[in-house]
Protein backbone atom coordinates (compact mmCIF):
# COMPACT_ATOMS: atom_id res chain seq x y z
CA UNK A 1 0.00 0.00 0.00
CA UNK A 2 1.28 3.32 -0.82
CA UNK A 3 1.96 5.68 2.17
CA UNK A 4 -1.17 7.96 3.06
CA UNK A 5 -1.25 11.71 2.13
CA UNK A 6 0.07 13.98 2.66
CA UNK A 7 3.91 13.16 1.71
CA UNK A 8 7.02 13.43 0.09
CA UNK A 9 8.11 11.13 -2.31
CA UNK A 10 11.70 11.11 -4.21
CA UNK A 11 12.00 9.59 -7.69
CA UNK A 12 14.90 7.43 -7.61
CA UNK A 13 15.71 7.29 -11.00
CA UNK A 14 15.58 11.36 -11.48
CA UNK A 15 17.55 11.69 -8.28
CA UNK A 16 20.06 9.85 -9.28
CA UNK A 17 20.55 11.54 -13.51
CA UNK A 18 20.48 14.79 -11.74
CA UNK A 19 23.10 13.85 -9.19
CA UNK A 20 25.14 12.32 -11.93
CA UNK A 21 24.91 15.30 -14.28
CA UNK A 22 25.94 17.65 -11.49
CA UNK A 23 29.22 15.45 -10.77
CA UNK A 24 29.61 15.29 -14.54
CA UNK A 25 29.71 18.82 -15.07
CA UNK A 26 31.68 19.84 -12.71
CA UNK A 27 34.07 17.08 -13.29
CA UNK A 28 34.23 18.55 -16.70
CA UNK A 29 35.84 21.59 -15.86
CA UNK A 30 38.23 20.40 -13.72
CA UNK A 31 35.89 21.68 -10.26
CA UNK A 32 35.38 20.17 -7.15
CA UNK A 33 31.71 19.65 -5.79
CA UNK A 34 30.73 19.77 -2.46
CA UNK A 35 26.94 20.23 -2.76
CA UNK A 36 25.08 21.64 0.31
CA UNK A 37 23.44 18.92 2.72
CA UNK A 38 20.58 21.63 4.02
CA UNK A 39 18.64 20.65 0.96
CA UNK A 40 18.05 16.76 2.09
CA UNK A 41 19.50 16.68 5.46
CA UNK A 42 19.53 12.57 4.21
CA UNK A 43 22.40 10.68 4.93
CA UNK A 44 21.49 8.08 2.51
CA UNK A 45 21.53 10.88 -0.25
CA UNK A 46 25.04 12.31 1.14
CA UNK A 47 26.24 8.85 0.81
CA UNK A 48 25.33 9.03 -3.23
CA UNK A 49 26.59 12.16 -3.63
CA UNK A 50 30.14 11.66 -2.65
CA UNK A 51 30.02 8.27 -4.62
CA UNK A 52 29.42 10.15 -7.50
CA UNK A 53 32.55 12.00 -6.89
CA UNK A 54 31.34 15.17 -4.20
CA UNK A 55 34.45 15.48 -2.24
CA UNK A 56 32.61 16.32 0.94
CA UNK A 57 29.12 18.37 1.60
CA UNK A 58 28.18 21.40 2.30
CA UNK A 59 26.29 22.10 5.56
CA UNK A 60 24.43 24.92 7.19
CA UNK A 61 24.93 24.15 10.90
CA UNK A 62 26.80 22.75 13.57
CA UNK A 63 24.28 20.24 14.44
CA UNK A 64 23.78 19.17 10.80
CA UNK A 65 27.68 18.40 10.38
CA UNK A 66 26.96 16.64 13.84
CA UNK A 67 24.67 14.61 12.34
CA UNK A 68 26.53 13.60 8.60
CA UNK A 69 29.68 13.37 10.28
CA UNK A 70 28.26 10.22 12.65
CA UNK A 71 27.24 8.58 9.44
CA UNK A 72 31.13 8.78 8.34
CA UNK A 73 30.55 11.79 5.84
CA UNK A 74 33.49 13.86 7.63
CA UNK A 75 34.65 15.93 5.11
CA UNK A 76 32.45 19.31 5.98
CA UNK A 77 32.36 22.96 5.19
CA UNK A 78 29.93 24.65 7.43
CA UNK A 79 29.28 27.72 4.99
CA UNK A 80 27.77 30.37 7.43
CA UNK A 81 29.19 32.85 9.96
CA UNK A 82 29.56 31.21 12.97
CA UNK A 83 29.81 33.23 16.26
CA UNK A 84 31.69 31.14 18.56
CA UNK A 85 30.62 30.60 21.98
CA UNK A 86 31.73 27.95 24.53
CA UNK A 87 28.78 25.63 23.32
CA UNK A 88 29.56 25.75 19.85
CA UNK A 89 33.52 25.34 20.84
CA UNK A 90 32.75 22.42 22.86
CA UNK A 91 30.66 20.86 19.82
CA UNK A 92 33.74 21.88 17.19
CA UNK A 93 36.30 20.13 19.34
CA UNK A 94 34.22 17.05 19.58
CA UNK A 95 33.64 16.95 15.77
CA UNK A 96 37.64 17.18 15.29
CA UNK A 97 38.70 14.95 17.98
CA UNK A 98 36.51 12.16 16.13
CA UNK A 99 38.09 12.97 12.85
CA UNK A 100 36.46 15.02 10.86
CA UNK A 101 37.65 17.89 8.81
CA UNK A 102 35.61 20.78 9.26
CA UNK A 103 35.69 24.38 7.62
CA UNK A 104 33.79 26.74 9.14
CA UNK A 105 32.55 30.92 7.79
CA UNK A 106 34.09 33.88 8.83
CA UNK A 107 33.67 37.69 7.52
CA UNK A 108 35.38 39.45 10.00
CA UNK A 109 38.20 39.97 12.28
CA UNK A 110 36.10 39.83 15.23
CA UNK A 111 34.91 36.23 14.54
CA UNK A 112 38.42 34.87 13.78
CA UNK A 113 39.34 36.28 17.28
CA UNK A 114 36.62 34.46 19.29
CA UNK A 115 37.71 31.15 17.18
CA UNK A 116 41.54 31.86 18.41
CA UNK A 117 40.21 32.48 21.93
CA UNK A 118 37.88 29.35 21.96
CA UNK A 119 41.03 27.10 21.33
CA UNK A 120 39.88 25.69 17.53
CA UNK A 121 43.21 26.72 15.92
CA UNK A 122 45.04 23.49 14.96
CA UNK A 123 41.35 21.76 15.24
CA UNK A 124 39.08 23.01 12.41
CA UNK A 125 40.13 25.74 9.48
CA UNK A 126 38.00 28.49 8.13
CA UNK A 127 36.95 29.69 5.20
CA UNK A 128 36.45 33.47 4.57
CA UNK A 129 33.55 34.58 3.54
CA UNK A 130 32.39 37.99 0.91
CA UNK A 131 29.63 39.68 -0.36
CA UNK A 132 28.88 38.39 -4.02
CA UNK A 133 26.41 40.60 -4.21
CA UNK A 134 23.75 39.32 -2.29
CA UNK A 135 24.25 41.54 0.36
CA UNK A 136 23.39 39.25 3.30
CA UNK A 137 26.51 37.82 5.14
CA UNK A 138 30.03 38.08 4.06
CA UNK A 139 32.92 40.83 4.00
CA UNK A 140 33.51 43.37 1.27
CA UNK A 141 35.57 41.40 -1.11
CA UNK A 142 38.96 43.68 -0.62
CA UNK A 143 39.21 42.93 3.22
CA UNK A 144 38.82 39.45 2.57
CA UNK A 145 42.79 39.61 2.84
CA UNK A 146 42.81 41.42 6.60
CA UNK A 147 40.29 38.53 8.05
CA UNK A 148 42.48 36.10 6.69
CA UNK A 149 45.47 37.63 7.97
CA UNK A 150 44.58 37.59 11.43
CA UNK A 151 43.29 33.83 11.05
CA UNK A 152 46.87 33.27 9.88
CA UNK A 153 48.61 35.23 12.58
CA UNK A 154 46.34 33.40 15.08
CA UNK A 155 47.33 29.88 14.09
CA UNK A 156 44.55 29.58 12.31
CA UNK A 157 44.32 27.30 9.06
CA UNK A 158 42.88 29.36 6.64
CA UNK A 159 41.35 27.33 3.95
CA UNK A 160 39.94 28.99 1.21
CA UNK A 161 37.39 31.82 0.28
CA UNK A 162 33.62 31.84 -0.49
CA UNK A 163 30.31 33.15 -1.75
CA UNK A 164 26.77 32.73 -1.91
CA UNK A 165 25.27 34.28 -5.26
CA UNK A 166 21.86 34.17 -3.70
CA UNK A 167 20.45 37.20 -6.19
CA UNK A 168 20.32 34.64 -8.85
CA UNK A 169 16.91 33.49 -7.48
CA UNK A 170 15.50 36.07 -9.45
CA UNK A 171 13.91 36.16 -12.95
CA UNK A 172 16.81 36.80 -15.28
CA UNK A 173 19.22 37.31 -12.79
CA UNK A 174 21.51 34.03 -12.90
CA UNK A 175 24.54 34.87 -15.48
CA UNK A 176 24.56 38.24 -13.78
CA UNK A 177 25.25 36.84 -10.85
CA UNK A 178 27.34 34.09 -11.58
CA UNK A 179 29.26 37.17 -13.22
CA UNK A 180 29.22 39.26 -10.37
CA UNK A 181 30.57 36.18 -8.09
CA UNK A 182 32.91 35.35 -10.00
CA UNK A 183 34.65 39.29 -9.92
CA UNK A 184 33.86 39.11 -6.15
CA UNK A 185 36.24 35.94 -5.68
CA UNK A 186 39.14 37.31 -7.77
CA UNK A 187 39.41 40.50 -5.43
CA UNK A 188 39.40 38.44 -2.74
CA UNK A 189 41.52 35.79 -3.78
CA UNK A 190 44.27 38.79 -4.81
CA UNK A 191 43.31 40.99 -1.56
CA UNK A 192 44.10 37.27 0.40
CA UNK A 193 47.31 36.56 -1.61
CA UNK A 194 48.69 40.27 -0.91
CA UNK A 195 48.05 39.83 2.67
CA UNK A 196 50.05 36.56 2.65
CA UNK A 197 47.33 33.83 2.42
CA UNK A 198 46.39 32.13 -0.78
CA UNK A 199 43.55 30.61 -0.57
CA UNK A 200 43.94 26.53 -1.43
CA UNK A 201 39.61 26.58 -1.68
CA UNK A 202 37.84 29.70 -3.89
CA UNK A 203 34.25 27.84 -3.37
CA UNK A 204 30.83 29.86 -5.14
CA UNK A 205 27.92 29.02 -6.88
CA UNK A 206 24.26 28.10 -5.99
CA UNK A 207 21.65 26.07 -7.90
CA UNK A 208 20.28 28.86 -10.15
CA UNK A 209 23.93 29.94 -10.76
CA UNK A 210 25.44 26.40 -11.41
CA UNK A 211 25.31 26.31 -15.01
CA UNK A 212 26.17 29.78 -16.29
CA UNK A 213 29.14 29.33 -13.46
CA UNK A 214 30.63 26.47 -15.60
CA UNK A 215 30.66 28.68 -18.50
CA UNK A 216 32.63 31.85 -17.40
CA UNK A 217 36.43 32.31 -16.77
CA UNK A 218 36.36 32.54 -12.96
CA UNK A 219 38.61 31.72 -10.33
CA UNK A 220 36.15 29.34 -8.68
CA UNK A 221 37.75 26.08 -8.04
CA UNK A 222 34.82 24.30 -5.98
CA UNK A 223 30.97 24.39 -6.45
CA UNK A 224 28.15 24.33 -3.36
CA UNK A 225 24.76 24.11 -5.63
CA UNK A 226 22.00 21.93 -3.42
CA UNK A 227 18.56 22.19 -4.69
CA UNK A 228 19.87 20.43 -7.79
CA UNK A 229 19.16 16.62 -6.43
CA UNK A 230 15.77 17.44 -6.55
CA UNK A 231 14.56 20.83 -7.96
CA UNK A 232 11.55 22.89 -6.89
CA UNK A 233 9.31 25.26 -8.11
CA UNK A 234 11.69 28.19 -7.82
CA UNK A 235 14.06 26.37 -10.01
CA UNK A 236 11.85 25.18 -12.66
CA UNK A 237 10.26 28.99 -12.77
CA UNK A 238 13.40 30.53 -13.20
CA UNK A 239 14.70 27.96 -15.69
CA UNK A 240 17.39 26.65 -14.12
CA UNK A 241 15.84 23.24 -13.98
CA UNK A 242 12.73 21.82 -15.55
CA UNK A 243 9.58 19.30 -15.03
CA UNK A 244 11.39 16.41 -16.02
CA UNK A 245 13.87 16.91 -13.47
CA UNK A 246 12.14 17.44 -10.46
CA UNK A 247 12.71 14.23 -8.28
CA UNK A 248 10.88 15.86 -5.17
CA UNK A 249 7.57 15.79 -5.21
CA UNK A 250 4.50 16.19 -2.15
CA UNK A 251 1.65 13.83 -3.05
CA UNK A 252 -1.70 14.79 -1.89
CA UNK A 253 -5.37 13.93 -2.02
CA UNK A 254 -7.92 15.50 -4.01
CA UNK A 255 -10.32 16.49 -1.22
CA UNK A 256 -12.75 18.61 -2.80
CA UNK A 257 -14.01 20.89 -5.88
CA UNK A 258 -15.26 23.68 -4.24
CA UNK A 259 -15.46 26.44 -6.35
CA UNK A 260 -14.32 24.55 -9.52
CA UNK A 261 -10.65 23.80 -8.37
CA UNK A 262 -9.14 21.41 -6.33
CA UNK A 263 -8.50 21.37 -2.92
CA UNK A 264 -5.47 19.16 -1.66
CA UNK A 265 -4.78 18.17 1.36
CA UNK A 266 -1.45 19.39 2.01
CA UNK A 267 -0.87 22.46 3.15
CA UNK A 268 1.98 24.88 4.28
CA UNK A 269 2.66 22.33 6.76
CA UNK A 270 3.77 19.83 3.97
CA UNK A 271 5.03 22.35 1.39
CA UNK A 272 6.47 25.01 3.33
CA UNK A 273 5.14 28.26 3.56
CA UNK A 274 7.72 30.05 0.99
CA UNK A 275 6.38 32.83 -1.95
CA UNK A 276 9.11 34.64 -3.70
CA UNK A 277 7.84 37.87 -4.85
CA UNK A 278 8.73 36.80 -8.28
CA UNK A 279 6.70 33.05 -8.23
CA UNK A 280 3.07 32.74 -9.75
CA UNK A 281 2.08 30.49 -6.79
CA UNK A 282 2.36 28.83 -3.87
CA UNK A 283 4.04 25.65 -5.66
CA UNK A 284 3.03 23.76 -8.92
CA UNK A 285 1.61 20.39 -10.19
CA UNK A 286 4.57 17.98 -12.01
CA UNK A 287 1.51 16.97 -14.37
CA UNK A 288 -0.55 19.91 -15.08
CA UNK A 289 2.64 22.72 -15.93
CA UNK A 290 -0.22 25.38 -16.03
CA UNK A 291 -1.83 24.93 -13.00
CA UNK A 292 -0.94 26.87 -10.08
CA UNK A 293 -1.53 26.63 -6.41
CA UNK A 294 -3.17 29.39 -5.36
CA UNK A 295 -4.23 29.59 -2.15
CA UNK A 296 -2.06 27.68 0.73
CA UNK A 297 -3.39 27.42 4.49
CA UNK A 298 -2.13 24.70 7.43
CA UNK A 299 -3.86 21.82 5.64
CA UNK A 300 -5.29 23.05 2.26
CA UNK A 301 -3.82 23.90 -1.00
CA UNK A 302 -6.25 25.43 -3.77
CA UNK A 303 -5.18 24.82 -7.21
CA UNK A 304 -6.18 26.34 -9.58
CA UNK A 305 -5.66 24.23 -13.69
CA UNK A 306 -4.79 25.60 -16.99
CA UNK A 307 -7.60 25.85 -19.60
CA UNK A 308 -9.37 23.14 -20.93
CA UNK A 309 -7.33 20.92 -18.46
CA UNK A 310 -9.89 18.84 -16.59
CA UNK A 311 -10.15 17.99 -12.89
CA UNK A 312 -8.50 15.18 -11.38
CA UNK A 313 -11.20 13.71 -9.82
CA UNK A 314 -11.90 13.52 -6.09
CA UNK A 315 -9.77 10.68 -4.13
CA UNK A 316 -7.59 11.22 -6.67
CA UNK A 317 -3.73 11.28 -5.56
CA UNK A 318 -1.38 14.50 -7.52
CA UNK A 319 2.24 15.36 -7.80
CA UNK A 320 3.09 18.85 -5.69
CA UNK A 321 5.97 20.65 -6.43
CA UNK A 322 7.31 22.80 -3.44
CA UNK A 323 8.35 26.48 -4.05
CA UNK A 324 11.46 25.46 -1.68
CA UNK A 325 12.28 22.22 -1.53
CA UNK A 326 14.85 22.70 1.51
CA UNK A 327 11.75 23.95 3.50
CA UNK A 328 9.49 21.05 2.67
CA UNK A 329 11.89 18.41 3.48
CA UNK A 330 12.78 20.21 7.06
CA UNK A 331 9.06 19.90 7.70
CA UNK A 332 8.92 15.73 7.34
CA UNK A 333 10.43 13.18 9.46
CA UNK A 334 10.94 10.43 6.25
CA UNK A 335 10.74 10.70 2.85
CA UNK A 336 9.48 8.03 0.50
CA UNK A 337 11.49 6.49 -2.22
CA UNK A 338 10.02 5.26 -5.18
CA UNK A 339 12.47 3.24 -8.09
CA UNK A 340 10.80 5.21 -10.78
CA UNK A 341 7.83 7.59 -11.54
CA UNK A 342 4.56 5.10 -11.85
CA UNK A 343 5.65 3.41 -9.18
CA UNK A 344 2.39 2.55 -6.62
CA UNK A 345 4.59 1.57 -3.26
CA UNK A 346 7.89 2.93 -1.78
CA UNK A 347 10.84 0.95 -2.55
CA UNK A 348 12.27 2.31 0.76
CA UNK A 349 11.70 4.72 3.49
CA UNK A 350 14.56 7.28 4.50
CA UNK A 351 14.60 9.26 7.68
CA UNK A 352 15.68 12.97 7.12
CA UNK A 353 18.35 12.67 9.84
CA UNK A 354 19.39 15.94 10.27
CA UNK A 355 15.71 17.65 10.37
CA UNK A 356 15.78 20.60 12.82
CA UNK A 357 19.08 20.50 13.70
CA UNK A 358 19.07 24.24 13.30
CA UNK A 359 21.99 25.43 15.48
Amino acid sequence: MPPTTPYLAVDLERMQVNIARVADAASARGLALRPHAKTHKTIEIGRMQVAAGAHGLTVATIGEAEVFAAAGLDDLCIAYPLWIDPPRAARLSALAARGAAISIGVDSVAAVERVARAGLAGRIAVRVEVDAGHHRSGCAPTEAGAVAAAAVQAGIEVEGVFAFPGHAYAPGARAEAARQEAEALTVAVHSMRAAGATPLVVSGGSTPSFAAALEIDSPVTELRPGVTVFGDAQQWELGAMDAAEIALTAHATVVSHAGGRLVLDAGSKVLGPDRAPWATGHGRLLDHPDARIVQLSEHHAVAELGEGDALPPLGATVRLVPNHVCMAVNLVDELHVFDRAGDVEPSATWRVAARGRNS
